[in-house]
Formats: structure tokens, sequence, C-alpha cells
């Protein structure tokens, strides 16, 4: 009988520690700070030391879809980066008037999907309206909220923020949802325009260094900083890479 309490004992402990590995590694979340005196293109409300930019509203759509923003920002040459793959399934969070998203869209093919997710609702039905008149069937809109893009869990290869995640009001919850709805392997891309060149004539809170970025995500541990990419004319590209979960 004491051997077989010892053994279950032993049995127990083994297994606990396996489903310990297995778990998420825990995350601590930095405190938000709000100030009276703040950027007026700012909502007042700061993420360690980064002041959050005002959201650009759906009235905005057609500054996204203008025509010079091929040769401002070389959309793409960042699609090309970022190395999409058919059957893959990629999700635009932040998607806008979804600009990035009909780039990606013959890319996965029949086989994969481009998830459109936003916070205004006007965004999406431009998305939608857009996907009916192209007959574009493997697009998919998500309302998602201030603190979650509604996501699949562990069900997206590629997550990408293009000139957004500097607007998230809830930079910490947002970015741990989407963390969870990477399968491991994937990858996480900020694209922001890059605040260390003053030649970029974007608003100050709407830019954001490569330092901070990678400030912002040291908070996940289980995302690994992979590279950044330099080349385009006004934005960099920082990408993050989801580690294997740990035996």
């Amino acid at each position: 009988m004491f051997r077989s309490v010892i053994a279950l004992n032993l049995l127990v402990a083994t297994f606990g520690s396996l489903a310990v590995a297995h778990d998420p590694p825990k995350r601590g979340q930095p405190k938000y700070e709000t100030k009276k005196d703040h950027d007026p293109n700012g909502i007042g409300k700061f993420y360690l030391g980064r002041e959050i930019a005002q959201v650009m509203g759906f009235q905005a759509a057609g500054w996204l879809e203008r025509a010079e923003r091929v040769k401002e920002e070389e959309p793409a040459k960042l699609i090309k980066e970022l190395g999409i793959k058919e059957g893959m399934v990629v999700a635009d969070v932040g998607a806008g008037s979804g600009y990035h998203c009909f780039l990606m869209v013959p890319l996965v093919g029949e086989k994969g999907k481009v998830i459109a997710s936003d916070i205004q609702q006007e965004m999406l039905d431009l998305i939608t309206a857009k996907a009916k008149k192209q007959k574009v069937t493997n697009i998919e809109t998500v309302k998602g909220t201030e603190r979650d893009p509604k996501l699949p869990a562990a069900g997206v290869d590629l997550i990408i923020l293009v000139d957004v995640y500097h607007e998230f009001e809830f930079p910490f919850e947002m970015t741990e949802k989407m963390v969870d709805a990477l399968k491991p392997g994937g990858r996480l891309v900020f694209v922001e325009f890059r605040m260390e060149d003053p030649k970029v004539e974007i608003k100050l809170v709407h830019k954001m260094t490569e330092r901070q970025v990678i400030k912002e995500m040291g908070v996940f541990t289980d995302m690994e900083y992979t590279k950044t990419v330099a080349t385009l004319p006004w934005q960099h590209v920082v990408i993050f890479t989801k580690q294997e979960p740990k035996k």
C-alpha cells in the first residue's frame, strides 16, 4: 500500500509538471498612464512611455485608397516581404478599407483565407462591397473590439498591422489575443511609419520607432523578434515569430 501511494504521487508529480510546461507563459501587463498635458492628436493615455494616437475614422477611407499610396508606401514590396503562400490563413487587424487584404487574397488562393478585422462596421461594409464587386470569396470580415480582434485561437499563420497598432486603445490586451490566435511558427508583423526619420511627414503620435515596437513586444516571451525590413519609403516592417511550446 505504501509503495502504491509513493508511485501515485510520483505519477501525479510527473504529469503535473508536464501540464505546467505546456501552459502558455504568464505575461505581466504593464500599467497604462494618463496625462493631462499631451499631444493633441493623442488620447492622453500612455503605454510603456508611448502616447496612444486617436483612431482614424471611416470618413478617411478615401485617404487609405489614394492612388499616391503606391509610390509613397510601395505596398507591393511589403506584400512580397511577407512571404505569403497558398493555403495560408492571414489576418489584417485594423484592416480599414481592406487595401492590403485585396493584395493578399490572390496569394492565399482558394484553399487559404484573408480575415479582415476592424472595430468600425463602416470599414467592414466597404470591404464586403468591394469583395462582392470583384467576386472575391476567400475574404472574411470580423468585427473586433478595442480589446479583442476576434480571431480564431491558434488558427492564423500571419497577422499584419499596417499603420494601426499605435492607435490601439488597449495594446496589451489586443496583442495578447493576437499572439494566442497565431499558430506555432506564425508571425506578427508591425508596419509603422518610422519615427526615426524626420522626412516621414506623418503626425508624431502616428509614428513609432523600431525600438519602441520591440520594447512593447518584450512582454510576450513566447514571441521572438525575427527581423526588421527597412526598405520601404516611409515605414519599417518589424516581424516577430511565435515560438513552439516547450516540452
